[in-house]
């Protein structure tokens, strides 16, 4: 029974290891600093609607969360996520900035929370830069793609959002030139 607790416990060291080593901030991208995971959320299944490569919790399964977010440079290295921010479709409830839905051919994005709110800059209606494939588009910051909390319904069962996700609506991925299929892309945004 204590080798078995034991082995669990040098598993979730080892996976927290892991995701707090990718989620170090890059030399030379704007800045030191790391963003380290702060903590564990036990995955809770549920209706999870599977639209735009969502990733869906597994009950049991242990989810890093993270407060923070890698530091925001005039080139921050992000990953873009595919969201629909549409009433009943992958986006969940309303949105965090202003309670509200928007068509998928609006220019609108989440941040994940460090970037959103936690490190003491409020986005929360500001433009945002976001280039990719040599094309830059501005985007309206509508959303939090909670890196805390996740795997309940106003999350649509999906796990917290990693720290450096840039979660843009169809429209934003359209006029960057990028395939939906994709799912994921490595960017840069800044603010504007």
């Amino acid at each position: 029974m204590a080798s078995t607790k034991l082995l669990a416990a040098l598993v979730l060291l080892q996976v927290l290891s892991l995701h707090a080593h990718a989620a170090k901030h890059k030399p030379g991208a704007g800045g030191g600093g790391t963003c380290r995971a702060s903590g564990v959320l036990q995955g809770k299944a549920g209706k999870c609607k599977k639209l735009n490569g969502s990733d869906c919790c597994v009950a049991g399964h242990k989810y890093p969360q993270f407060r923070c977010s890698p530091p925001v440079s005039a080139r921050t290295p992000a990953t873009l996520t595919l969201n629909s921010f549409e009433k009943g479709k992958d986006g969940g409830g309303a949105t965090f900035c202003d309670h509200r839905f928007y068509k998928d051919s609006a220019m609108v994005v989440a941040l994940s929370s460090g970037w959103l709110q936690l490190d003491g800059t409020r986005r929360c209606g500001k433009m945002v830069r976001i280039t990719a494939n040599g094309r830059s588009v501005l985007a309206k910051v509508v959303d939090e793609c909670d890196s805390v909390a996740g795997c309940d319904e106003e999350h649509n069962f999906e796990p917290p959002c990693a720290n450096n996700v840039v979660d843009g609506s169809p429209a934003v991925w359209k006029a960057l030139g990028l395939k939906e299929s994709l799912g994921e892309v490595k960017v840069t945004w800044s603010d504007v």
